[in-house]
């Protein structure tokens, strides 16, 4: 029989009981202390977990802070293996019409869309054919998600239909943006409906952008770990906004209430958060770090990086033309869901919250989901 460790029995104490280890990045945790009312920092140094009480400090052993961080660890990997989701593409396995699984493939159907699979069903024997999320339109699904891939990426409309029209594909810049109006609003009220499993530290903070030529700020929530972006909202005003909806909006989205938020000095954050993240057990508040430095972790860079790149986007046409533009839903998703991040190791946030999206095509595949809820 394996003798009890009581540093290890201890450190399992300290991770069972809520807002004791709170996880600022994957290689740095704070923890609280059982008898006092001090927190220790356990950092990975040289793959050697280290903490700063003076346990491990003078005694070099390992201490109950750093059996409570990698109990926490597993306890999450365990949470994580349970939620993962994954968006699957959608194929033909039954008949439309009887629903029997004997069914196989019937030529292909030619029209101006493009061609689209047919299949007979070997009871019933009609023939039907599924081009789910695309019905209707006169452009293939691949032209399509092609569009919104390069408009989210960079691409202005009259790029998108240059390149569209090498491809064989006569549209007008109108039409793509149609498109991108259309299918944004489609996914957007897919995806409210998920719940991502993002970190306990969030980071909010706020971008000018040019709306008709007026000056607006876009404030965004995100979360640090997964880099998420969890929620926004536009504001006529940075200094005169209240904070408390987009708080509300990140809380309704993830299910989750944070541990940390990391914010710049304005004040509409602190008091939003008063409002939102305050609890009446003074034991379970958040924390806030509200004036932020370029020093260590306390920074704000992942924010201002991704400040960056909506920036960058909207530089290419020139403002946006309304508050209600699918630039801002839109931009979100392809954060989200579709652009790869060298910090995550070429996962996508959504990937990072175990969120997973498969097929080739993952708009097609998103779409499709998204057109049969």
């Amino acid at each position: 029989m394996k003798p009890t460790n009581p540093r290890e029995e201890k450190g399992k104490e300290i991770a069972l009981k809520d807002q004791n280890v709170t996880r600022i990045r994957f290689d740095y945790y704070v923890v609280k202390s059982q008898t006092t009312l001090r927190h220790y920092n356990v950092v990975m140094i040289n793959e050697k977990w280290v903490c700063t009480c003076p346990d491990h400090t003078y005694r070099h052993v390992c201490c109950k802070h750093i059996h409570a961080v990698e109990f926490s660890i597993k306890i999450r990997e365990q949470v994580e293996a349970r939620g993962s989701l994954e968006i699957k593409a959608i194929t033909v396995n039954e008949c439309l019409y009887c629903h029997s699984a004997n069914i196989k493939k019937f030529g292909i159907r030619k029209n101006k869309s493009g061609d689209i699979q047919r299949f007979v069903c070997a009871d019933c024997k009609k023939t039907f054919s599924l081009n789910l999320g695309f019905e209707g339109m006169r452009s293939n699904p691949q032209a399509i998600t092609s569009a919104l891939q390069l408009y989210f990426s960079g691409e202005s409309l009259r790029g998108v239909q240059k390149f569209l029209r090498l491809q064989g594909v006569e549209v007008t810049h109108v039409t793509i943006y149609n498109w991108i109006t259309k299918y944004t609003k489609i996914m957007n009220e897919y995806i409210e409906k998920i719940s991502p499993q993002v970190g306990d530290v969030w980071r909010a903070d706020e971008v000018w952008v040019k709306i008709r030529g007026d000056m607006k700020y876009l404030f965004a929530l995100m979360d640090s770990e997964t880099r998420y972006w969890i929620a926004q909202e536009v504001a006529d005003s940075k200094f005169s906004h209240d904070a408390r909806n987009l708080f509300r909006k990140g809380k309704e989205a993830t299910q989750h209430y944070p541990k940390v938020l990391i914010t710049d000095g304005l004040q509409a954050y602190h008091d939003a958060y008063k409002k939102e993240f305050m609890m009446k057990d003074k034991k379970k508040q958040a924390i806030h770090f509200q004036h932020i430095h370029l020093r260590k972790d306390m920074n704000n860079n992942q924010m201002e990086r991704m400040n960056g790149e909506f920036r960058d986007r909207e530089k290419v046409i020139r403002g946006v033309k309304s508050a209600d533009s699918p630039l801002f839903d839109g931009y979100q998703i392809y954060h989200n869901y579709f652009r790869p991040h060298l910090s995550l190791e070429g996962r996508t946030p959504a990937e990072a919250c175990g969120v997973k999206i498969e097929g080739t095509n993952k708009w097609i595949t998103l779409i499709q989901n998204a057109s049969k809820s």
